[in-house]
């Protein structure tokens, strides 16, 4: 009789296969990888496998099968974030990246290697870049953008409105975020297909993510060229012109992290908004009936599925510890999002509702928090809105288990959210969207039926001469409903 072998180490099972065969997706040392059929599978799945396995914080392999940590736990993620002393953002000081298993060719190298931008900088650098940033948004016109917003909301759904049928991931969903960031950075006729997959496909570790990082760069690098040489009204122009005197790198690099952090999530956000709309008939409920407004709903969505599910990364100043794991200087963090947002210890209940709390991990924390992110709500909030107020009847054209995910280590991004509706007419796009009447439907919720007050007493016949005196406490005749009471009153049921 065969003697069973012990089990590998990272796992109790002696029929485990051994480390580094694909089929559990185990590195050397047992370690987990976070790349590979494994995660793409099911990387929420994962995380909580190795929430089990190892607590807060566990180590993990990143592609190449570099190693580093992610951190799961929400306070962990939060002291790391908060904790600058400790923690950097300047991936120089990674181990992996001074011994050159994390070089330049590493297929999250656009992700992590040093580039002169606040993201990456400390201290006073932090602060000169930091304040150059947050000057130039403070300079963007909100309620103007919000006008464009819905200018290019208009325009999208005027592409598909008489079609009566859409895909609202290509043709909204990752299109909206590209319209509205070329508009502020100042390079609307930037906006093309290629530039929406390439800002796509840069953060995916793909083998053409450096080619299409390269391609953003040019772009960026020619409009900081323009701008250079006659300013204008626009976020690039508010950059150049500020007193930290950034130099041109500067300026593409800030102009980079804006551009994609800014479409990426909101890409995501607007796509999974829709299919929480699209799939849950309660949520669609509380929306039409008042009892949650877009922004909240965009909120709980935050928690729920944030835009982007992890960052890469943070690196270690000096030896600590971290959710019970020892830290030494040099090591890589992985600020894990995603599974902070459902840590059991601050979301026991994940079914509970997250209105109202913002506290969520979505936009990050510390001296490094996304200064866009009001932008971001914007367009989701617009977005959402608006294509529910003209496409009321909406509905999805596949079951919800036939949709399907694209999963990376930093994002996940619905692939796919086939809609029909009834055929509309274009309308203006400088106007705001108009409602427009939809086939009268039941199966969201179930309404009570309606209680009518007792009719008030016939006042007695007056003279034909004399015109009936008002009776106290009668109603006015009710006027015709226009179209927009109409459609309320449809929409509640």
């Amino acid at each position: 009789m065969t003697t069973p072998q012990p089990p590998w180490p990272g796992t109790d099972d002696p029929l485990a296969p051994p480390p580094g065969c694909p089929a559990h997706g185990l590195g050397p040392g047992g370690v987990r990888r976070l790349h590979g059929p494994e995660a793409e599978a099911d990387l929420a799945g994962l995380y909580e496998k190795l929430r089990a396995e190892h607590g807060p914080v566990a180590p993990v392999l990143l592609h190449n099968d570099v190693p580093i940590w992610v951190v799961l736990g929400h306070s962990e993620n939060l002291h790391m974030v908060r904790t600058p002393s400790q923690y950097t953002r300047d991936s120089r000081i990674w181990r992996a990246v001074r011994d050159g298993s994390a070089g330049p060719d590493h297929p999250l190298a656009p992700v992590f290697t040093w580039q002169p931008m606040c993201s990456f900088a400390e201290g006073a650098e932090h602060q000169r870049m930091r304040g150059a940033v947050t000057g130039a948004m403070a300079n963007i016109d909100h309620r103007g953008i919000r006008r464009y917003i819905n200018r290019y909301t208009n325009l999208l759904l005027n592409d598909i409105c008489q079609d009566g049928q859409a895909d609202l991931v290509s043709r909204f969903a990752e299109h909206l975020p590209m319209m509205v960031m070329c508009h502020v950075l100042g390079m609307p006729e930037e906006y093309n297909e290629r530039m929406v997959q390439s800002a796509r496909d840069m953060i995916k570790g793909t083998e053409t993510a450096i080619a299409s990082n390269a391609y953003v760069m040019e772009v960026l690098m020619g409009l900081v060229a323009r701008r250079r040489a006659q300013l204008e009204e626009d976020f690039t122009s508010s950059l150049i012109a500020h007193p930290a005197e950034l130099t041109d790198d500067e300026v593409a690099a800030h102009l980079r992290l804006v551009l994609i952090a800014s479409y990426e999530a909101t890409a995501n956000l607007l796509a999974n908004v829709l299919r929480m709309v699209l799939t849950d008939p309660r949520f669609r409920a509380q929306l039409s009936g008042g009892q949650m407004t877009v922004p909240e709903a965009v909120e709980q969505s935050l928690w729920d599925e944030p835009p982007f599910s992890a960052m890469v990364g943070y690196f270690a100043k000096q030896d600590t510890q971290l959710g019970g794991q020892r830290i030494r200087a040099g090591d890589g963090l992985i600020l894990g999002i995603a599974p902070g947002n459902v840590d059991p210890v601050v979301r026991p209940d994940l079914a509970a509702n997250m209105r109202g709390n913002r506290s969520h991990l979505a936009f990050s924390g510390g001296p490094h928090e996304c200064p866009g992110q009001d932008i971001g709500r914007a367009i989701a909030d617009i977005g959402v809105d608006a294509l529910l107020l003209r496409l009321p009847d909406v509905e999805l054209s596949i079951d919800e288990s036939q949709l399907r995910w694209r999963s990376t280590i930093l994002s996940r991004h619905l692939v796919e959210l086939p809609v029909h509706f009834a055929p509309r007419p274009p309308q203006d796009v400088m106007a705001r969207p108009a409602p427009n009447a939809p086939r009268p439907r039941g199966d969201w919720h179930v309404s009570s039926p309606p209680v009518r007050p007792p009719a008030a007493p016939v006042p007695p016949r007056e003279p034909a001469d004399r015109a009936p005196a008002p009776v106290a406490g009668s109603a006015a005749p009710a006027a015709p409903k226009g179209s927009w009471q109409r459609f309320v009153t449809w929409w509640r049921g």
